[in-house]
């Protein structure tokens, strides 16, 4: 017969008032009331509810045997809310040994129900809670398979495991971790005898007592139980009360050691999971001795993931934290600039190049050099590095090897003077002012010839070198234009945010005043980051914004790289 016991309601709670500003010991902001559901894994645990279910059945193949007997306790807040408890009539022979296990026998489960008519029940009573089970993978195989068999879907609730968690938390304080073990350890009121509801109930007072213990880990909301078994094993875990009052909404953290100094800045779209994050999936080399380091976190909390990264950016370049790497890539920035000589040419450096002649930021100067290759196989640019007086006369004699080979003029050898070789830059200086047409045709040209002609590494090599240069050329129009906004107002799905050539306005921290950068410039390496990550935000959401205002023209004509049969990204 089954029995299922109602419950009574659930209890209240109160949410903790917000501290403001960039705190070291933060609290959730207060929200307005709302309906709890399980899709926010930052659930509070004292909202959760769980159902601890246990199975008895014939034997331990769910395809082979099958469920004899199911108990479930329904729990919230540490209330008990429901009660499952049900024989099953199997359909098949109980084998002595589980009769002998269990106490349950053939004449018990005859007059029972059989699984079809108990799990419409069971799917009731469950609902969307959370499905806990000591080994719950073998207690839901066999409700699964059963599912499966009656035309049902897979349980879809969220599964916690008290023997995972019982290995986190109190491995070196039982000889095993056998739920008799257990209960005897936490002094369960009731005992578990192999029969479904007493091992279920017994289940639901040792989950209760590993939920204390986890508490002092930081373990506070869905997300940090679920997290559990995998952060426990880490040598820093007692580090974790560290993150207890982190909230879970986007903003920067900032990692300090005992001495107050800053070890690392990030960013996050949920605070509390980022952080956490450290101590279990993190497999980067530098996590270990940066969580060894750390005593405290501060956080401010952000309106938007864009405000988090723009924070992120300027604190990194305020800050120089000494774990910190992604955010001082600006440091390794290269830039191409043609050359100021008789014949320029083409020439990698570490600084922007005055007015429009260059091209960058490049992430580094491998980068660079592609994307030079890229624009002297599109226009025969002097790449040799011989000095040419201004106004001596060219010397006649072999020419160097790039011009011997065709790929290349040579002026320092009388091929061509001086008015040819300038029409050849001021090609080029069109191109990466204007449309890249002049380089990005030839090169598509020359792609599309060696492909024809099976010669396909080399065809390769030119295709990497034309995405590279759309990609480099797309990214110059796009810093351009956007320094050339002096002020741009954008309504986003969180908020106003005001731009200034580039820079983001934000409350507490204040754009520089002066005179406007010149948007023909490339900018310089400390500016570039964040007009980077502007450029990036502004065209991935550029279907989400409504323009309030702006003072200048916010467009240009992009070079599109699937015109040129690449892929340009």
């Amino acid at each position: 017969m089954t029995r299922v016991f109602p419950a009574p309601g659930p209890p209240t709670s109160s949410a903790a008032p917000a501290l403001p500003g960039f705190s070291p010991t933060p609290e959730a902001a207060p929200a307005p009331a709302r309906q709890q559901s399980l899709d926010d894994l930052g659930t509070p645990l004292s909202e959760v509810t769980f159902v601890v279910v246990d199975c008895e059945t014939t034997g331990g193949s769910p395809g082979a045997d099958a469920i004899t007997e199911i108990g479930a306790c329904k729990l919230r807040g540490g209330e008990l809310l429901g009660r499952f408890e049900t024989l099953v009539n199997p359909g098949v022979p109980i084998p002595p040994m589980i009769t002998v296990l269990t106490g349950i026998t053939e004449a018990m489960v005859m007059p029972a129900p059989r699984i079809a008519e108990v799990l419409p029940a069971f799917l009731e009573f469950a609902g969307d809670a959370v499905i806990v089970g000591h080994n719950v993978r073998f207690d839901a195989s066999f409700i699964d398979a059963a599912l499966v068999a009656h035309g049902y879907p897979r349980l879809a609730n969220r599964r916690v495991d008290t023997v995972a968690i019982a290995r986190r938390l109190v491995r070196d304080e039982v000889p095993n971790l056998r739920l008799h073990t257990l209960a005897r350890h936490f002094r369960t009121t009731v005992e578990p005898n192999h029969r479904a509801y007493a091992d279920a109930a017994a289940t639901a007072e040792v989950l209760h007592s590993l939920l204390e213990r986890a508490a002092a880990f930081g373990v506070l909301g869905l997300d940090d139980l679920l997290a559990l078994p995998s952060m426990r094993a880490h040598p820093s875990a007692a580090k974790l009360a560290l993150t207890a009052k982190l909230p879970r909404a986007p903003g920067v953290y900032v990692m300090r050691d005992r001495a107050g100094r800053v070890l690392y800045v990030g960013k996050a779209t949920n605070l509390r999971a980022r952080v956490r994050s450290y101590f279990s999936g993190d497999t980067r080399r530098k996590v270990p001795q940066l969580l060894r380091e750390v005593a405290a976190i501060d956080h401010r909390v952000c309106a938007s993931a864009f405000e988090a990264e723009i924070r992120e950016a300027r604190l990194i370049r305020e800050l120089e934290p000494r774990f910190n790497r992604r955010g001082k890539t600006w440091r390794r920035y290269a830039y191409l600039k043609i050359t100021d000589e008789r014949f320029p040419r083409l020439a990698v450096t570490r600084t922007p190049p005055p007015g429009a002649d260059g091209l960058g930021p490049f992430h580094s100067s491998g980068g660079a050099h592609l994307v030079r290759e890229a624009i002297e196989s599109a226009l025969p640019l002097r790449r040799c590095t011989a000095r040419i007086a201004k106004s001596a006369a060219i010397t006649a004699g072999a020419p160097c090897t790039p011009a011997q080979l065709g790929v290349a003029t040579c002026p320092c050898h009388n091929q061509i003077d001086d008015d040819d070789y300038t029409a050849i830059v001021d090609r080029l200086r069109d191109a990466l002012g204007g449309s890249p047409d002049a380089l990005c045709a030839p090169l598509a040209q020359r792609m599309h010839h060696l492909a024809g002609a099976e010669r396909f590494e080399e065809a390769a090599a030119t295709r990497d070198r034309l995405a590279a240069l759309v990609r480099a050329v797309g990214r110059q129009r796009q810093l351009r234009s956007l320094r050339a906004v002096a002020r741009l107002v954008l309504d986003t799905a969180h908020g106003r945010i005001e731009i200034r050539h580039g820079a983001v306005v934000l409350d507490d921290m204040t754009v520089a005043e002066g005179a406007p950068p010149d948007p023909l410039r490339a900018p310089a390496r400390e500016e570039a980051d964040e007009l980077l990550t502007v450029a990036r935000w502004l065209e991935r959401n550029a279907h989400a914004v409504r323009l309030v205002h702006a003072d200048g023209e916010l467009a240009s004509t992009w070079p599109r790289a699937d015109g040129y049969g690449v892929d340009g990204r």
